[in-house]
């Protein structure tokens, strides 16, 4: 896939990029169609409980896969399913063991959005880093709240993930307000602070170089429901952590 300029530039040089939905939407071709799209966002409604919640939450819901990439070997491959695991100094809430989430569906994992944002992601990621083999996972969230029960999207605060790359695009907010993604340097200064709002809006970030996270959420009325649903690839060189 050929790797878009103007988010590779600001990328390399901020560290982090933006990127519009309907940007990445031309840029995942056919892949980006809303009869294409749809099915792939209507996944989100059969995600499962996060069990793993060291703060007692019930709010987020997910799935999630693992490929890998060669070098030289175009493609993503779906690995056999296993748990998350991030270190505590990247994730000191949760961090630290091994979570086992529910994988996510082989239609949605195979489907040509996914596929489509795998390629692209994998392509920036290279343009920064070089050809390497990569471990990469794919998670799909929802973040749910209501009246008086705010969601966290990011409960472990503004962090880095202990990977190379991460691409998170909005797939849908739903009643919603906050959740507005935030950029800081290790000092903490605040470099950036902006929402992804329409489907397909894009956080593109050099995890090594700067730390995200996401405010939290609340239903703008609260007598309907409210979620945030995204989805977050990372590549990683070489195998998984842990």
């Amino acid at each position: 896939m050929t790797v878009p300029a103007g988010p590779l530039a600001e990328l390399a040089a901020r560290g982090f990029a933006r990127v519009p939905g309907a940007v990445m939407a031309g840029l995942l071709g056919e892949a980006g169609r809303p009869e294409v799209l749809a099915p792939f966002f209507a996944s989100w409604n059969r995600l499962e409980t996060d069990a793993f919640m060291r703060d007692g939450g019930r709010y987020r819901r997910r799935r999630i896969a693992n490929f890998s990439a060669e070098p030289g070997v175009p493609g993503h491959v779906r690995g056999p399913h296993r748990p998350h695991f991030q270190a505590v100094v990247h994730n000191s809430l949760n961090g630290g063991v091994h979570r086992w989430f529910a994988p996510m569906e082989e239609a949605v994992a195979a489907s040509a959005p996914l596929v489509g944002l795998l390629d692209l992601g994998r392509a920036m990621a290279e343009a920064l880093h070089g050809a390497h083999p990569w471990f990469v996972e794919a998670h799909q969230f929802r973040i749910e709240a209501a009246a008086g029960a705010p969601g966290y999207p990011t409960p472990e605060g503004v962090h880095h993930d202990g990977v190379d790359v991460v691409l998170i695009a909005m797939i849908a907010r739903t009643n919603l307000e906050g959740g507005e993604t935030v950029i800081e340097d290790d000092a903490g200064n605040r470099l950036a602070q902006f929402v992804l709002r329409d489907p397909l809006d894009t956080a593109l970030v050099d995890d090594p170089r700067v730390k995200h996270g996401v405010t939290p959420v609340a239903p703008a009325d609260p007598a309907l429901p409210s979620c945030r649903d995204v989805l977050v690839l990372t590549w990683k060189r070489g195998g998984p952590p842990g």
